[in-house]
């Protein structure tokens, strides 16, 4: 009997919807806010809570202002629009095309045209709090005490200032567009503006004059415009190189500041439309407006450019060539770079590796990528061990200054045996020790040998760890808890696990409320519930370290390649540069989209147990990071209150020479007359891979500069003229204390040919007997590595090195096979680096503990009777006909050779 009734259709309940709004509003804040207190807990943690507070007051007050701003000429115009219309209701058109909105009065249409306001006003504040870095930057920026060649401003009015003024010049653009737009819109749907069919456009005139004045704003907020692109001159590029040339200077500039006048003539030409009606004033004016800069700024330039320029374009242009070389290396710190002749000698002697020992021994023989892959076969322990990286640096080792390899051992969550959540944030927490050896030392199967290895970690040298937990590093989960009830996984032991409490300071202590805003933040209801998390617990979270920076520094830019090292009391620290940057150096050659200016101003260490980060300002004469310190101040810390110990650790950066090298290949040259022909321009030679050929990268050695008296560690890189394969320079940035920092370019006569990199591999390539062994063990399952091919200076000559590993297919275990060494015209392979040396520079021994372990000798090489030598030989001559019989190509090529090996020390 119900089948004809229907639920009678209700009514919003307004009341309802806006408890519902509101609601969400409230949860969305209260998401918002403990997000901030979280933050604010963490900056609190780590000692920079100055850096919170003056990046979060400059975000609000900036938002507040600009919102506000937005809001009175948004919503003072949109009510004046609704004013005007509601006082001439009426304007005798006849036709109003939506009839519905006569409806709505003034009171629900000020609602509406309010809540939009608010609404566009918050979306302003929130993009303009996104600016709080311009803003500092504009009001503390310091001068760079060098002025630009074309205005004579300071370089500091256009790193720090003109930016801002971008930013207000673009809100200004956008505000007043907005506003036309919205009031015009406005007008056209009360009906002051009408298409009256058929061809009838009817404007009531207090509206017409309204919309005028605000279209007169735009040409008014144009002079700024034009002003802008006045000074943006200077970045721009129509000639031969970056910034203003002959045609700019010479065009450019007077039409600019041309259209600064016009565009004021064009603002104040609407004054007789809005007094007596007359059109044609704003228009001829708009049209003129029009003609001079498609005139002044497209065809006169170009006309001048293709006519007048090009033909003389070396002569023109000479004086704005002179002007980027000169800034470009400004930019770049190129300035700073010390030439020196490098005089070829092709006498090396055994004596004179002698007199280089430190540099002979240090020779690197390991490259990172098959260390890696070694060292994740031989110390990952347990598959949820990973080696991420392994970096270079030098110790004092039993009183010897040595270059080693280190790899931290980090706890890859991915490879956890069970990935629940206790294990991931309460029981494994933390890496565990790290792997360190010397940069040469090989054992008898051609693996590394290790001064500290294993778990614990067992070290047989001076150098010992106190602290072996990662508890923040390249590889770490979002957050962990430390000081539970629950015990941390340390490490293993044979089929038992050691479990340990974490003693340091780091996380930020936890309560019933701080637990909370952490439920909130990770979005996890287990932090809230667990029972493990007590009152003496701590949250970790921003472990990996570059994250760690960037939330502290978001404004630098942070190398890729950090570094652990053990300090003295035992600790693991990470080492991390970062770099100041800018696109808006006059005149310099941009590298890329966002950099024509780098400086490496900043050091960072964090400690690898507590997360403890200390950031030290590396150069005292750059003016973008002194004026962070002036925004920031406690920031950084002068590099003064460095200790030794880190001192002695500190390396110049791979990325830093990376980009001053790409630069200086054509910025060395300083006489515009050879800067425009590219006579001597340089190139970055090539390596080989297994992917193919790719730029070489700048590497680091321990060796003794030309004219000094001892080693020291250098990041060194080649130079071969462009489009030719002999080297040309060699570029050395020092790293030990006090020189660091110094850049020296060694150029070489010429008048000699030096061999360079590409042509000894060229050379090692078509030697046969080096061919015919690499063939063989490329066959049967096995895959030879060409490691990088070293240039070595030593004394005022060039000594090439390069390694080859061995691996199987499956087993991936790279072992070092045989060092070949060049130099001059000759080229040798052998087991190791001393013998290699001795095929080149004579027969006998080159005295040298560091050189090879007992292990590395050849049998040859020992104390034994020739029959003894003799039956070895004849040992892997049948040795190598049974593999022969087996087709195994690879271990017959290497029987073959230790048998060579054995009857050339017979020989000898």
């Amino acid at each position: 009997m119900f089948s004809g009734w229907q639920e009678p259709a209700r009514k919003p309940n307004v009341i309802s919807i806006i408890i519902m709004v509101s609601l969400v509003v409230v949860v969305m804040c209260f998401f918002k806010i403990a997000w901030i207190i979280t933050d604010w807990l963490w900056f609190q943690e780590v000692g920079y809570t100055g850096v919170f507070w003056t990046t979060f007051k400059t975000k609000w007050v900036l938002g507040i202002i600009t919102g506000l701003i937005f809001y009175l000429l948004f919503a003072g115009n949109l009510y004046f629009a609704e004013y005007i219309a509601q006082k001439n209701k009426s304007f005798n058109f006849n036709y109003n095309p939506f009839p519905p909105l006569e409806l709505i009065n003034r009171r629900i249409m000020l609602i509406i045209l309010g809540t939009l306001s608010v609404g566009i006003a918050v979306l302003w504040g929130m993009s303009a709090a996104s600016h709080w870095e311009d803003y500092l930057l504009f009001r503390q920026g310091l001068s760079f005490g060098i002025e630009d060649p074309l205005y004579q401003k300071d370089i500091g009015f256009y790193v720090f200032r003109l930016p801002f003024i971008i930013v207000v010049y673009n809100w200004l653009s956008m505000m007043i567009f907005l506003t036309l737009l919205s009031v015009s819109l406005l007008y056209f749907l009360r009906g002051a503006f009408a298409y009256v069919p058929p061809r009838t456009w009817r404007v009531a005139l207090p509206a017409r004059n309204h919309v005028v004045v605000l279209f007169a704003g735009v040409f008014i907020i144009g002079i700024l415009g034009a002003w802008i692109e006045l000074q943006q001159l200077l970045f721009v590029k129509r000639g031969v190189v970056f910034g203003p040339g002959y045609t700019d200077v010479t065009t450019q500039v007077w039409v600019l500041r041309f259209m600064i006048i016009m565009n004021l003539l064009v603002g104040i030409s609407f004054i007789p439309y809005l007094l007596k009606g007359n059109w044609k004033i704003p228009v001829s004016a708009m049209m003129a407006l029009f003609a001079v800069s498609m005139v002044g700024k497209g065809v006169y330039p170009n006309v001048i450019q293709k006519f007048k320029v090009l033909p003389n374009e070396i002569v023109l242009e000479k004086p704005f060539i002179e002007d980027n070389i000169r800034y470009t290396r400004l930019a770049y710190h190129l300035n700073n770079i010390e030439e020196k002749n490098f005089p070829v000698d092709t006498n090396l002697t055994r004596n004179d590796l002698a007199k280089n020992d430190l540099t002979i021994k240090n020779i690197r023989l390991w490259d990172h990528e098959p260390l890696l892959r070694t060292y994740s076969q031989l110390q990952e322990i347990r598959t949820y061990y990973k080696f991420l990286s392994v970096s270079n640096d030098r110790y004092m080792i039993n009183n010897e200054y040595r270059q080693v390899m280190l790899s931290p051992r980090e706890l890859s969550y991915g490879s956890l045996p069970s990935r629940t959540w206790v294990n991931e944030h309460l029981i494994y927490t933390h890496g565990y020790g790290v792997v360190l050896g010397p940069v040469n030392r090989v054992s008898q199967e051609g693996l590394p040998e290790f001064f500290i290895k294993d778990i614990p970690p067992v070290s047989t040298t001076n150098i010992q760890l106190q602290r072996s937990g990662i508890y923040y590093g390249e590889q770490s989960n979002d957050y962990i808890f430390v000081r539970t009830k629950r015990p941390e996984f340390d490490y293993p032991v044979g089929e038992k696990n050691i479990h340990s409490r974490y003693e340091g300071e780091g996380g930020v202590p936890l309560s019933f409320f701080r637990k909370v805003l952490y439920s909130i933040r990770f979005g996890s209801m287990t932090i809230l519930l667990s029972d493990d998390i007590t009152s003496e617990s701590r949250i970790m979270y921003h472990r990996r370290i570059k994250e760690r920076i960037a939330k502290i520094v978001p404004f630098m830019r942070i190398d890729s390649n950090p570094y652990l090292m053990i300090s003295e009391e035992g600790r693991l620290l990470w080492v991390l540069d970062g770099y100041t940057i800018t696109n808006r150096f006059p005149y310099s050659e941009p590298i890329s989209r966002v950099i024509n200016y780098i400086r490496n101003s900043m050091k960072v260490t964090i400690d690898a147990y507590d997360g403890t980060v200390n950031m030290y300002i590396s150069d005292e004469n750059d003016p973008i990071i002194l004026t962070y310190a002036r925004i920031f101040p406690g920031l950084f810390k002068p590099m003064d209150s460095m200790s030794a110990d880190l001192k002695a650790h500190i390396r110049y950066p791979q990325d830093m020479m990376q980009v001053q090298a790409m630069m200086f290949r054509a910025y060395h040259m300083e006489d515009p007359q050879v800067f425009y022909n590219k006579e001597d321009f340089w190139s970055i030679p090539g390596r080989l891979t297994g992917g193919g050929d790719r730029q070489m990268e700048p590497y680091y050695t321990i060796m003794r500069l030309p004219g000094e008296t001892k080693e020291e560690f250098i990041l060194l890189l080649p130079f071969t003229p462009s489009n030719k394969n002999n080297m040309s320079a060699w570029l050395a940035a020092r790293c030990d204390d006090p020189h660091y920092g110094k850049l020296i370019v060694y150029k070489f006569p010429k008048q000699s040919l030096v061999y360079g990199p590409q042509q000894i591999e060229a050379r090692i390539d078509q030697d046969t007997e080096i061919s015919m062994q690499l063939s063989l063990w490329n066959r049967a399952g096995s895959q030879v590595i060409r490691g990088s091919l070293l240039a070595i200076p030593i004394n005022t000559s060039i000594l090439y090195v390069q390694p080859l590993y061995l691996a199987a297919d499956r087993g991936q275990l790279p072992e070092l096979k045989r060092v070949i060494v060049a130099f001059g015209n000759s080229i040798s392979m052998e087991d190791n680096l001393e013998l290699s040396l001795n095929q080149i520079f004579g027969t006998e021994r080159i005295r040298s503990s560091a050189l090879a372990t007992k292990g590395d000798i050849p049998i040859g090489q020992m104390n034994q009777s020739d029959r003894e030598i003799a039956l070895e030989a004849l040992r892997h001559y049948r040795r190598a006909q049974e593999l022969l019989r087996q087709n195994k190509w690879s271990g017959y090529g290497e029987e073959l050779q230790r048998m060579e090996d054995l009857l050339k020390s017979l020989e000898r």
